[in-house]
């Protein structure tokens, strides 16, 4: 039996040696659900890595399907010896591990052994990266966090920025992003891919957010992460979230103009909105919408935010905030949720109450956040004597 993939850019059929003959329009729906038992970026990045691969060994006269674990081996040395112009290695260790996967992947679907489970390819592997520590070369660079202050800093100028409606539909998104981004302790493909329906405001607790999947939730068992009412309704979550979604209300039932009357009516700024009405979306839209000109004019577009626009939402707004060049350039997506554990970690919690947020399957993670971006907490150093 041959089951052709839905995606064409997977590499060849998957075949099944002996085993039952299925009508046509079952092994394409098997093979659509052994597709999406990969996230789609998971799938996304295994094609790019695989079509690196298979260009590769074309250039150098290779056959690569099976590929021989001495080939992938001298593939990985090939990579670990690429430099750019500035003298730094290429590739990161993680992403020649992410390239072995990649191959194990096609591999398999294909019915032949993933390469990277063959002890030539383990140990390149574990070679490679002890060469790069012992030089000192490409060490994991995890994003600047950004702590309470900083995230009030960077909304507060984003609110005076305002100079129109359509700077306000922006402001509007950006905010709710930056602060829901944070007290959730989300993951930048996390916010992306909310949905409206995703929402909802809670008398009590503030606004719970559902998480259908996440990164360590793939096959979408869901979660509900409570974002609590603040003491200042200008750092406060659901306040940011109401009037986002006010926004998307009145572009989903009048258009444009209702967007501009809804903007041009509002009362000012200055106390809590998280007690209002809540006004009714469409469910399954996006939540963080994209705007459509380069030039930001208000037009919301169809399409919710990428991983990639949640990373430079965070940089633009820092770098209009006034932040220095070189911290604007160590921030990026995951700043919001290393920033949630740093300030937690910093404000005496322990890390059994940060991973009910961050979901967090064990402490390891919480333990890297505390010893990158909070070194003194809970460190003998503070009182030796000096």
């Amino acid at each position: 039996m041959t089951i052709e993939p839905v995606n064409e850019a997977l590499s060849g059929p998957v075949t099944a040696s002996a085993g039952p003959v299925v009508p046509e329009e079952m092994a394409a729906r098997i093979a659509g659900a052994m597709q999406r038992s990969r996230a789609e970026n998971t799938r996304r990045g295994y094609t790019s890595d695989w079509d690196r691969f298979v260009t590769w060994c074309f250039s150098h006269g290779h056959t690569s399907m099976p590929a021989h674990p001495m080939l992938v081996a001298a593939y990985l040395i090939d990579a670990a010896d690429t430099y750019t112009e500035a003298g730094e290695r290429a590739y990161a260790p993680a992403t020649l591990s992410r390239w072995v996967a990649a191959l194990g992947h096609h591999h398999r679907r294909a019915g032949h052994p993933a390469p990277g489970g063959n002890e030539i390819v383990a140990a390149t592997l574990s070679g490679i990266r002890r060469d790069y520590a012992a030089n000192g070369d490409r060490p994991r660079r995890q994003s600047a966090p950004l702590l309470v202050d900083d995230v009030v800093t960077i909304v507060a100028a984003a609110r005076q920025a305002v100079t129109g409606w359509a700077s306000e539909v922006l402001e509007r998104r950006d905010t709710a992003l930056l602060l829901m981004g944070f007290a959730g302790a989300f993951r930048r493909g996390d916010l992306a891919d909310l949905v409206c329906g995703d929402a909802s405001m809670h008398r009590l607790d503030g606004l719970h957010v559902r998480l259908r999947r996440s990164k360590t939730d793939q096959e979408g068992e869901g979660t509900t992460r409570a974002l609590p009412f603040t003491t200042s309704h200008t750092s406060c979550p659901p306040c940011a979230w109401l009037r986002w979604v006010q926004v998307l209300a009145a572009h989903d039932t009048y258009g444009r103009p209702g967007v501009i009357r809804l903007l041009r009516n509002a009362p000012p700024f200055d106390g809590h909105v998280c007690r209002g009405a809540v006004p009714r979306t469409a469910v399954r839209a996006p939540l963080f919408r994209s705007i459509r000109s380069i030039r930001k004019n208000g037009n919301l577009s169809e399409n919710g935010l990428s991983g990639s626009a949640v990373h430079w939402v965070i940089r633009r707004r820092a770098e209009q905030a006034g932040y220095d060049p070189d911290v604007v350039a160590q921030l990026g997506g995951h700043s919001l949720r290393a920033g949630f554990v740093t300030q937690a970690v910093r404000n005496g919690r322990n890390t059994q109450a940060i991973m009910r947020q961050t979901g967090h399957t064990t402490p390891a993670m919480i333990e890297v956040y505390t010893r990158e971006n909070a070194p003194l907490i809970a460190n003998a150093v503070t009182d030796i004597g000096l």
